[in-house]
């Protein structure tokens, strides 16, 4: 029965239900959604309820070939480029210059930790992924993991994503006291934007019709198919390029015209998407995996926060020197680090409602860069 694609769907379709449930009713809404569905995973795997690794289901692998590229196409729909000219230039040079910290964080981060002891021969793709990440957000994390085998990686990916989730809240944190701190420090002029109303429209929610779902579906899974056959003959002409860097690309054509921008439900199946490959991320996540990855837990915390201390450097400094406004900082290093969601608390929470649509903007393009960032730093490292 265990093995029966059917009951396991079911199970993975509860487990996501149970994480978000969790999240919203419960002491453990301090946690991510993200994380928790890995743990339930896990927890189930390793009670026996649902396949683990050593005795994986063919689900696991189509949710991996299928599910997951098509999640990262969903949530790209939503990038649109015309819009960030809203965002302000102060909140566009902050985002880049903190993307670039980003970038020279992962190459120190290299440097502090034995990388190749710790990650193995994965340690580029990890570089690159914690480089998407922090960049923008997780679905360029995903996206890196997926074209390098990181998600049958239980529990190495799930010890990142749990650094990850840590380095996260303590960095939102901090962010919440940048500006009160660095103001004492040198008192930079506020910048105002313009663009402070339609921001109360920004809503999470959205509506899912049957229409709509055909039409988002038949995308998803066309330029699937265009992606491979694209990257499959790319390789035969001696320049391969990355399957998932093409969807990209393909995703972010098309979530610039104003026929894809009108659809919605796209967000909603990108992140219903995400749950269900990490919930068999945390399937793969053996208790015997993951003591391994104990001895090795310290450094991935050292790595991850490496990162995000030197990318908080590099922006505070530019902040310093190029005089901006600090609460553009704090929340365009939000931007880089959490994506919109983190980023749009922020700016709520400092009462700039002036900044919370170039907030969800900043978000938006490291959603959109994170992936080609995070394989240019994989090439290099």
């Amino acid at each position: 029965m265990i093995q029966n694609p059917i009951y396991i769907l079911a199970i993975l379709s509860f487990l996501i239900f149970g994480s978000e449930w969790l999240c919203k009713h419960t002491k453990l809404k301090h946690l991510s959604s993200s994380l928790l569905v890995i743990l339930l995973g896990a927890l189930f795997a390793n009670l026996g309820v649902i396949p683990s690794a050593s005795n994986a289901s063919p689900v696991y692998d189509s949710i991996f070939q299928y599910v997951a590229p098509a999640s990262i196409f969903f949530l790209l729909l939503g990038v649109s480029l015309r819009e960030l000219k809203k965002a302000g230039m102060p909140m566009l040079i902050a985002f880049s210059l903190g993307a670039l910290g980003t970038m020279f964080g992962v190459v120190v981060a290299l440097q502090l930790v034995d990388y190749r002891a710790v990650f193995g021969e994965n340690y580029a793709a990890i570089a690159g992924m914690m480089t998407g990440t922090y960049t923008g957000g997780s679905a360029n994390f995903n996206a890196i993991a997926l074209e390098y085998g990181m998600l049958k990686e239980g529990a190495v990916f799930t010890g990142i994503v749990v650094a990850d989730n840590i380095m996260t809240t303590i960095w939102m944190l901090v962010t919440l006291s940048l500006p009160m701190l660095m103001k004492k420090v040198r008192n930079n002029p506020e910048v105002l934007s313009k663009p402070a109303l339609a921001i109360e429209k920004h809503s999470e929610e959205e509506k899912l019709s049957p229409l709509n779902l055909g039409l988002l579906m038949g995308l998803a899974l066309g330029t699937m198919f265009m992606s491979d056959f694209i990257s499959d003959w790319a390789a035969l002409q001696g320049f391969p390029v990355p399957s998932v860097l093409i969807l990209t690309t393909l995703a972010l054509v098309f979530a610039q015209t104003k026929f894809i921008q009108k659809i919605s439900g796209a967000k909603f199946l990108g992140m219903y998407a995400v749950y269900l490959f990490l919930v068999v991320v945390g399937a793969f996540c053996e208790v015997t995996a993951l003591a391994a990855v104990g001895v090795n837990a310290i450094d991935i915390l050292v790595f991850t926060g490496a990162i995000v201390v030197v990318h908080g450097i590099v922006l505070i400094l530019c902040g310093l020197m190029f005089k901006l406004d600090w609460s553009i900082v704090a929340i365009a290093s939000q931007a880089n680090i959490g994506g919109s969601s983190t980023a749009l608390a922020l700016a709520k929470s400092f009462k700039r409602v002036d900044l919370v649509l170039p907030a969800i903007l900043a978000g938006a393009l490291g959603t959109g860069l994170g992936t080609y960032l995070g394989f240019l730093v994989v090439t290099l490292v």
